[in-house]
């Protein structure tokens, strides 16, 4: 018997960007709570503030959506989709069905935390409980903090105070029954997240949204890839990582499962990138307008370029360095890129063309199916040196030498830039020093077939060095710079 003596009236779980039954702590509650449980998912962009979720991502929602109402629908439940604001939304369904709890996990994002507000504020004024629970982090922000009693700002030490308080790998099953109660919501067709440009059906060959995808993708990396994770994942060119990014971030998987599925010494190095993906998260939740400001401040003048010419070069995959282009050709295609190569990309954008930092985050943001807020402003931000664990800030990618050290025969090359598949592996990287009986042999005919540089990298990067100097505080921008140019 239940011990709630209102666990007969309904328990509204509002689902936001967790979209799995197992090790779902607020849909647990619910349903251990005993009466009907009323999923709901409220598509509300306008909550969402100037990052609202874009084409890739709304993409990935729809499917995500779509294995979750399949989920919900065999235990019994029924999803109920609506759209505008959620807590007007919410109102009204707890006055429609007398629900007397509203159950969700917590987001951290600055505008998803501004929702959540409104929402507790209106269950306040309802008199209707309102829970929110942790399926998102293995630790909330405010868990792990500085001696002083602050957040850290540094990862090695943030990582080492997780170790030191343990990585938590308790999980929940999923429900094997769920009380439903049918009610009326929209189809999910009709909030139209679906795009209508030709890219969908690539990356549709690429992923499988959904719980059990996530799960199949978990398998696949444990039973493989996780035991030379540490000597491969810098290799564009072989299957060494996860993929499990964009699963992670709509909460079809959660961290929690993660750590307990992958135990043991073979994983650690694993297990560290998950703790990064935490500290990014934790940074964002202390430091939330890094979005668009840099978080140390003697960035804000930065001297940026305005070249319209050189970013849309770069978003086309067009700047006529190989490893560039092709990074950014496999992110139109497949809505994913390796780490790696994002590290690549965002160097040359910021530090060869001196192209804002927060340009790129807004072509991430618009074409990542994992694009994550936390992630997305950390790995910009680290990359233009401005931001947490930044330094060296003077660090910039030469993007042949980056090429020939992690795909050395060329083979990521050749699959996302074809044009240059009939390049011997030691100018694939470099066609404009290539002689001219290779490049006629090969097919390639630089600026008609392919283009050629459209920056010089040694230039570039002298001029970067000297930015940053300026930005840094150095006691004049043509004083000897230090040397990494990796």
């Amino acid at each position: 018997m239940p011990s709630d003596p209102s666990a007969n009236a309904p328990c509204i779980v509002w689902f936001r960007q967790d979209f799995r039954l197992e090790d779902n702590p607020a849909l647990s509650a619910a349903v251990k709570r005993g009466g009907p449980v009323i999923p709901i998912f409220i598509w509300s962009p306008e909550d969402e503030g100037r990052w609202r979720m874009g084409a890739a991502s709304r993409w990935w929602l729809h499917y995500s959506l779509e294995s979750l109402s399949k989920s919900l629908t065999a235990l019994g439940a029924h999803l109920v989709i609506r759209d505008g604001s959620v807590a007007s939304g919410l109102k009204e369904l707890v006055e429609a069905t007398g629900a007397e709890a509203v159950f969700w996990n917590r987001r951290w994002e600055p505008a998803a935390q501004k929702q959540e507000e409104a929402v507790q504020a209106m269950l306040k004024k309802q008199g209707v409980e309102g829970r929110a629970f942790n399926a998102a982090l293995l630790f909330e922000p405010g868990e792990v903090l500085n001696g002083s009693g602050g957040p850290y700002k540094v990862f090695t030490p943030f990582y080492r105070a997780c170790l030191a308080k343990g990585l938590p790998s308790r999980t929940q099953p999923a429900p094997e029954a769920i009380e439903g109660s049918r009610l009326k919501g929209l189809k999910l067709e009709d909030l139209e997240l679906l795009p209508k440009i030709h890219w969908a059906g690539e990356i549709a060959k690429a992923w499988t949204p959904g719980e059990a995808g996530a799960q199949k993708q978990l398998d696949w990396f444990a039973h493989g890839p996780v035991a030379d994770y540490m000597e491969e994942r810098n290799r564009p060119d072989h299957e060494g990582v996860s993929r499990m990014s964009p699963h992670l971030h709509f909460g079809e998987i959660g961290p929690r499962q993660i750590v307990h599925r992958l135990r043991g010494d073979v994983a650690q190095g694993y297990l560290r990138e998950v703790v990064w993906r935490e500290f990014a998260h934790h940074m964002l939740h202390f430091y939330p307008e890094t979005t668009d400001e840099p978080l140390h401040p003697e960035f804000v003048h930065f001297p940026w370029e305005k070249d319209v010419k050189g970013r849309h070069a770069w978003q086309k995959g067009l700047t006529g360095y190989p490893m560039v282009d092709a990074g950014m050709r496999q992110l139109w295609t497949t809505g994913w890129m390796h780490n790696r190569v994002r590290m690549i990309v965002a160097s040359f954008l910021v530090k060869d063309l001196l192209i804002p930092w927060q340009s790129g985050a807004k072509w991430f943001w618009d074409t990542l199916v994992d694009a994550d807020l936390a992630n997305n402003t950390m790995g910009w931000q680290w990359t233009a040196g401005c931001g947490a664990d930044a330094a060296p800030y003077f660090r910039i990618f030469n993007p042949v030498s980056q090429g020939e050290k992690f795909d050395p025969d060329g083979a990521y090359v050749r699959e996302w830039v074809p044009e240059l598949a009939k390049l011997p592996k030691e100018w694939i990287h470099k066609p404009w020093e290539a002689p001219a009986a290779v490049l006629e042999t090969a097919g390639v005919s630089l600026g008609e077939t392919y283009p050629k540089p459209i920056v010089d990298h040694k230039f570039a990067r002298g001029r970067a060095l000297q930015a940053l100097a300026r930005a840094k505080g150095s006691p004049h921008p043509d004083d000897p710079q230090p040397q990494l140019d990796l």
